[in-house]
């Protein structure tokens, strides 16, 4: 017996975030992952981040110079929490003993919409 899926009634409604972080150090995906769930897990507690329902989607990196790096992302998360998973991107200032600062630079309903309007990609 095969399992069924949700109706689109049923499921979560999703938002996505798209931030950049300027950092001293290169960032890779992990080390992104990695300090967006601490940081939700400093602010929030674990029963609260649970209900946010993170994913990192996407991310760029560019470099500016030798001592900047410049990290371009989709994060998407529970409709409800959005505000919650802003407030603790922002809490994010080291990595490894150097600045890092997140930024949120738009909310969307789609991937396509948040990197379209929000995601400076250089071609």
């Amino acid at each position: 017996m095969k399992l069924k899926i949700l109706p689109p009634t049923l499921r979560n409604n999703k938002r996505y975030i798209s931030f950049e972080a300027i950092s001293e150090v290169h960032l890779n995906r992990d080390d992104v992952i990695s300090l967006i769930w601490e940081a939700s897990l400093n602010f929030h507690g674990e029963c609260d981040t649970s209900k946010f329902d993170l994913w990192i989607m996407k991310i760029w990196s560019t470099q500016l110079n030798h001592d900047k790096h410049i990290i371009e992302g989709i994060i998407q998360c529970n409709r409800e929490e959005v505000s919650s998973v802003r407030a603790a991107i922002l809490l994010i200032t080291k990595f490894k003993g150097r600045r890092v600062v997140f930024h949120t630079i738009g909310i969307s309903g789609t991937i396509k919409a948040g990197i379209t309007k929000f995601i400076k990609l250089e071609n």
